[in-house]
């Protein structure tokens, strides 16, 4: 039994985010990029939602829209059962104090002018969530406690820090709103291998202490078994399977998430030289000319005549188990 059915925080309905292509001085639409099209998923409170697919796929874009970087071509997307679309701007900040994101660059991601203690503090000042100056350095000290760093650190400048250190950071000012939901956007992508681990054990210890639900977009299936409840695979801006962590790496019935697994190292040599490696044909096909029907088709070797005309839906084949293939 899933300890978080009917307690959805986000819920997303066939999302669809597409970029005008234009060109001339009139600026006319030659054509769509459909970086997300027709996506559906929801993620429970309490849960950490796994989204993985190579660069490009749409993940990110899927993020920028919760976020409401982005407005959606079309869809909706419910927070806590509002339309966040729809919202006004008083509404959209009252909301932003709720969803807040962990960039992917530590390096990038922090202002070199600003100390590291305006950066974590900045959000407080914005959503005036103090009263006194005395507070707002208190909860400075709190945050960086809360991250491993040394409160006395905060007059310093993002360049004196290693990256491990800056994400710590990033993490910090994510969780100066005191949110409930964080998009966590390939937040290890760009660390050391051996600091991985650190920034990956420190979410999990964060969210079983502050209660916080995460979706976790990542590119490393090894890594988001190990910190995932739930997974999504996408692909060209579908989304092709979503299962449990476990479940999808005993029985992947998507053959895409059975070419991604097959890539996936194993520690055991012997069962290493025994298994079958799923090598896909061909490169991944551009979101600007889309093939017909089923998007992965023109690399499947399962694919039949049907897959060449209709595009699958997402559709249950157990409990807790979705995917989106005719030939499952």
């Amino acid at each position: 039994m899933n300890p978080f059915l009917d307690n959805k925080i986000l819920e997303v309905k066939n999302l669809k985010m597409y970029f005008p292509i234009t060109r001339g001085l009139l600026r006319k639409v030659v054509g769509l990029i459909k970086a997300v099209d027709n996506v559906s998923f929801e993620i429970n409170r309490g849960e950490i939602f796994g989204l993985v697919g190579e660069s490009g796929c749409g993940k990110t874009t899927i993020a920028r829209c919760i976020l409401k970087i982005y407005n959606p071509t079309e869809g909706k997307i419910f927070f806590e059962g509002n339309d966040i679309t729809i919202l006004t701007k008083s509404e959209l900040r009252s909301m932003r104090k709720k969803i807040q994101l962990i960039f992917q660059d530590p390096y990038s991601s922090l202002d070199p002018r600003q100390s590291v203690g305006s950066i974590v503090g900045e959000p407080l000042k914005i959503h005036r969530l103090y009263e006194k100056e005395n507070d707002y350095k208190n909860k400075i000290k709190e945050l960086f406690l809360m991250v491993g760093l040394n409160p006395e650190m905060t007059n310093r400048y993002p360049h004196e820090f290693s990256g491990g250190q800056r994400q710590r950071i990033g993490i910090a000012r994510a969780l100066s709103c005191g949110p409930s939901f964080i998009v966590c956007d390939e937040p290890i992508s760009a660390l050391d291998v051996s600091i991985q681990a650190q920034i990956i054990n420190l979410l999990l210890e964060l969210k079983e202490k502050m209660g916080l639900t995460y979706l976790f977009i990542s590119h490393d299936l090894s890594v988001v078994r190990y910190i995932s409840n739930r997974i999504a695979i996408m692909y060209l801006g579908h989304i092709v399977e979503i299962t449990d962590s476990e479940e999808l790496y005993k029985n992947p019935l998507h053959p895409y998430t059975q070419a991604l697994l097959s890539a996936v190292p194993i520690p055991d040599p012997y069962k290493e030289r025994q298994r079958e490696r799923i090598i896909l044909k061909g490169d991944v096909p551009s979101p600007l000319n889309p093939p017909s029907g089923c998007p992965f088709h023109p690399r499947c070797w399962k694919a039949k005549e049907e897959c060449y005309k209709e595009i699958p839906i997402l559709r249950q084949v157990s409990s807790n188990h979705q995917v989106a293939c005719l030939q499952v």
